[in-house]
C-alpha cells in the first residue's frame, strides 16, 4: 500500500514532467499553430467533369505550392498571431476549360484577400472576403 507522502511525490513529479515534456512535444503545439509543414485540401466539390480538388503545401517559412482545379504555381505566407498575408506568385497554366481557369483564379484572389486564420484540429479557415476552409492531410 502506497502512503500519502508518496502519492503526493509521485503525483507532483508527475505535473513538473508533464510541465516541462508538454511545451516540446510538437504534436500538442501543432494543434493549434498556422500549419507550416503541411499539406491541405480545400473544403470543396470537384469541379464537373473533374475528380480535382485543390491542394496548398505550405513550407516550414511559409513558402507555399498550389494545385488547383486546373493551374499550379507558387506563393509565401506570412503570419502574425491569427493575422496572415498570402502573395501569390504568376500561376502556369494548364490546357483547360475557362470555368476551372476562373475558379482557379477566384481562390488564388480569395486568399490574396484573406486577412486572418484560425485552426480547429484538422481543420484552417481563412477569412477574407470570401471564407476558405482547407483541411489538413493527415495520411
Amino acid at each position: 500500500m502506497i502512503s500519502t507522502r508518496s502519492f503526493l511525490r509521485l503525483a507532483v513529479a508527475g505535473a513538473v514532467l508533464t510541465a516541462v515534456i508538454f511545451p516540446l512535444c510538437p504534436a500538442a503545439q501543432a494543434e493549434d499553430g498556422f500549419p507550416f509543414g503541411f499539406e491541405m485540401t480545400l473544403d470543396a466539390l470537384p469541379q464537373p467533369g473533374s475528380k480535382r480538388i485543390p491542394t496548398l503545401e505550405i513550407g516550414d517559412h511559409g513558402e507555399a505550392k498550389l494545385d488547383l482545379w486546373c493551374k499550379s504555381g507558387t506563393g509565401q505566407f506570412s503570419v502574425a498571431g491569427n493575422t496572415v498575408i498570402f502573395v501569390a506568385s504568376q500561376l502556369q497554366n494548364r490546357d483547360c476549360p475557362p470555368a476551372r481557369a476562373q475558379a482557379d483564379d477566384d481562390l488564388v484572389a480569395a486568399l490574396s484577400e484573406a486577412a486572418t486564420w484560425k485552426r480547429r484540429g484538422d481543420l484552417v479557415s481563412f477569412a477574407g472576403t470570401k471564407p476558405l476552409r482547407f483541411r489538413i492531410n493527415t495520411n
